[in-house]
């Protein structure tokens, strides 16, 4: 089976990231890179090819790119693509109930029931909500509205594969999720505290703009390695 152009192009250029300087596909550009908590930093960029709406989020711990996804102007996790192993996951078509930006700004609670597939043949189901807690941030001179959610992510048997819960900020203007305190529990029960609330937003021509390198919280991280944070748990949920 042919590898996919997006999973190619990480693969390639995952090494080369640790240089410090990211470059988008072709046809793409970095509008904003994110510094967070938890020794991660995000580079979010448009495509020309893709939808109206449509953008994409590249991570990046101190060993170079781990993770990539794909969400529309309704913050629907379209695709992601893990980088070791190699995994790309998707929604599947016609959502029971779709995660809906639109509806959380218009009625400060949205609840969604998705599907999700991915490369290695898993199939799971995710229900969840999000809603507005009413609170306001300002980090960094950027205004974010905070929200509370919760989802539970099963087997098609119905199985608890693992479940999440805390808050996490909005950016209406960008209609982006940014990760904030919580928990996540896998098969064994255990719940695990995260905090990858962002600490710095970086602009074109602004210095660490396009950057590669986390610089937030990575000497704590590299200590813990030995429990080591769920790739797609590090980051916002992004309607997971």
């Amino acid at each position: 089976m042919k590898a996919p152009a997006v999973l190619l192009f990480l693969l390639a250029t995952a090494p080369a990231a640790v240089a410090g300087s990211f470059t988008p596909p072709a046809g793409c550009e970095v509008y904003m890179t994110v510094q967070s908590k938890q020794c991660r930093v995000s580079n979010h960029y448009r495509c020309a090819a893709d939808a109206p709406g449509d953008q994409w989020r590249a991570d990046f711990d101190q060993e170079g790119m781990f993770f990539q996804s794909r969400i529309n102007s309704e913050g629907e996790w379209l695709e992601s693509y893990d980088i070791d192993p190699p995994v790309k996951q998707t929604l599947d078509a016609n959502p029971t109930d779709p995660a809906s930006f639109s509806e959380l700004m218009a009625q400060g609670l949205d609840s969604y029931a998705f599907g999700l597939s991915d490369s290695t043949g898993e199939r799971t189901r995710v229900r969840g909500q999000d809603r507005l807690t009413g609170k306001t941030w300002v980090i960094d001179g950027i205004t974010l509205k905070e929200t509370e959610f919760q989802y539970t992510e099963t087997d098609l048997d119905g199985n608890v594969l693992r479940q999440s819960r805390g808050n996490e900020y909005i950016s209406p203007e960008w209609r982006l999720f940014f990760s904030g305190p919580s928990e996540w529990t896998g098969t064994d029960g255990a719940p695990l505290p995260l905090d990858g609330s962002p600490v710095e937003f970086i602009f074109p021509g602004e210095p660490g703009f396009a950057s590669t390198q986390p610089i937030f919280d990575c000497d704590a991280v590299m200590s813990q390695l030995d429990d080591p944070i769920p790739a797609q748990e590090a980051q916002s949920h992004d309607h997971l």
